[in-house]
């Protein structure tokens, strides 16, 4: 189905099309056109190539741009090919940026302050908080971790200040009056801000929740579905502070999982999660329908930040991303 299609292109950052008959099928040749609509790096590979000749190289070319790899299982034929086609057709931003990037290097001490409310699942941590520990220890980091009660006990404990804290943006300004002078302070969300999405266009969004009023339209982007708590963060807190930045209560629309707009244009802003369960490849794609549209997207915890009145002190770290809040403050502030 389109449906099925576009999930499956809107996660792909490479795309291998398997050719098994001996001419293109029509389904194939719509799903390379929909791949390169996309821009999506393909490699076009004959299968069965003992046994089928296929179309010649010169028709293959001029439909696909490409002569396709004549590859066999059955006797190992042009497999060597294939992953040297594979690995020179990785698009150039397939490499993830670091989650800490020069924020922490080996031998630093990073403190971790991780809340554990009723939302964190029982027995176990988020996954941004692990993806952020096992970076960390990669990195031969010392990572010390508490609970938010227990913050002036661990920095007591340690023989110097850390050189970066990691918290949650809902008790930013708590861990803030807290930190020693000498350590940096940031949030998970800004840091996946950067790591699954684009933390420019996440900035100048935020800038623009000072812009919503009353019965303004809002999308809360989740990508995952899971059963919601009484005050969950998503559904309910996020819109409470959104309705009282704005002075009165929002039109406010909640996707979950694969459930993602394709045309946003009626939406002053979205407010998507930290995307732990999608890739970086399919939340740039959701920024890509929210910038097309001309529609303000950021992520959970730049709008809480925003809302607490706080985000300049969490993009503090940043001085790019923090240059260009302020500057799109200045740009939405009336004159």
């Amino acid at each position: 189905s389109d449906v099925y299609k576009r999930q499956m292109l809107d996660k792909t950052d490479l795309a291998v099309l398997l050719l098994s008959e001996a001419m293109p099928q029509n389904d194939e040749i719509e799903w390379f056109r929909l791949l390169e609509e996309r821009h999506i790096p393909t490699v076009v590979v004959r299968s069965k190539a003992d046994l089928v000749a296929g179309m010649p190289d010169a028709e293959a070319e001029a439909l696909f741009g490409q002569q396709p790899l004549r590859v066999s299982a059955s006797n190992s034929t042009g497999l060597d090919a294939l992953r040297e086609a594979l690995i020179r057709n990785l698009p150039e931003d397939y490499n993830q940026p670091e989650i800490t990037g020069s924020l922490a290097s080996a031998g630093d001490v990073v403190m971790l302050v991780m809340p554990q409310d009723i939302q964190a699942p029982k027995g176990r941590l988020i996954l941004p908080q692990v993806q952020t520990i096992r970076e960390l220890l990669d990195k031969k980091c010392r990572v010390v971790c508490c609970t938010t009660d227990q913050i002036e006990g661990t920095l007591s404990s340690l023989a110097a200040p850390p050189k970066l804290i990691i918290t949650d943006s809902q008790v930013f300004s708590t861990v803030y009056a807290q930190k020693p002078a000498a350590s940096l302070l940031t949030s998970f969300s800004v840091l996946f801000a950067r790591y699954k999405g684009d933390i420019d266009y996440f900035v100048e969004s935020a800038a623009a929740i000072g812009q919503l009023r009353e019965d303004s339209r809002v999308l809360i982007a989740e990508a995952c579905t899971h059963h919601s708590s009484e005050d969950d963060i998503g559904r309910v807190k996020i819109p409470r502070w959104l309705a009282n930045t704005a002075g009165g209560a929002l039109d406010v629309t909640v996707g979950a999982g694969r459930d993602y707009p394709q045309d946003l244009s009626s939406y002053k802003l979205v407010v998507h999660c930290g995307s732990c369960m999608l890739n970086r490849r399919e939340t740039l794609r959701r920024i890509e329908l929210a910038r097309r549209a001309g529609v303000p997207i950021t992520n959970y915890g730049m709008a809480i930040s925003a809302c607490h009145g706080v985000l300049e002190r969490v993009l503090s770290p940043f001085p790019e991303a923090l240059a260009a809040f302020r500057a799109c403050l200045l740009y939405t502030s009336p004159s």
